[in-house]
């Protein structure tokens, strides 16, 4: 059962990203606001969720927020500034683009950086204890998954609508074969020294 806030009294905003082991394209953050009653029998982390659950509750979710945001930044900024960099950017312009300014920040894992100067906290699985964090990690899951299956209809042998950008065997081995575009991460090991590229 997830908690609905870490700090009843205040207005709290949790946030998440998605994408950060991907191979390719941005990493992708939500920021939501939760009203104090909201529930819903299907919210859970984004992982434990199939992708027809995920878009039920991307639809409740933008309805019923008090507010909600989603920013991205691009695999060319996160070989500049590196992947936690690039998502703890993501999750702060997220936040900043919220209409309504949070109190209270919770934040999905153990890494951020304070957000001016509003308290925040850092959840290990965040996303499997509260609300607000398993919402964000929804919306930046489906935000960034129909992303990339727009990228898909300009490199479909990449199969992004599939993979999504993540190192699976067979997005290895088309990388193998027809290299790099400009959405792949270049500080990322995207050819492991010793692959097996049969399938």
């Amino acid at each position: 059962m997830l908690k609905a806030f870490f700090k009843e009294l205040e207005l709290e905003c949790g946030t998440d990203e998605a994408g950060r082991g991907c191979l390719c394209g941005p990493v992708v953050a939500a920021a939501v606001i939760l009203p104090a009653h909201f529930s819903h029998p299907l919210l859970n982390d984004s992982k434990q969720l199939s992708e027809r659950q995920r878009k039920e509750l991307k639809v409740v979710i933008e309805q019923e927020a008090v507010d909600f945001a989603v920013s991205f930044v691009d695999s060319q900024t996160i070989d500049e500034i590196n992947i936690l960099q690039a998502s703890i950017l993501a999750m702060h312009q997220a936040i900043g683009m919220l209409k309504v300014s949070p109190k209270f920040i919770i934040v999905d894992g153990n890494k951020f950086k304070p957000f001016g100067k509003i308290p925040h906290q850092t959840i290990v699985k965040g996303d499997a204890k509260f609300q607000s964090i398993a919402a964000a990690s929804i919306l930046a899951k489906t935000y960034r998954d129909e992303y990339m299956e727009t990228l898909h209809l300009e490199f479909p042998q990449y199969q992004w609508n599939n993979n999504k950008g993540y190192p699976t065997l067979l997005h290895r081995k088309v990388i193998h074969e027809f290299g790099t575009t400009k959405h792949h991460r270049m500080t990322f090991r995207l050819l492991p020294k010793q692959i097996k590229l049969e399938l």
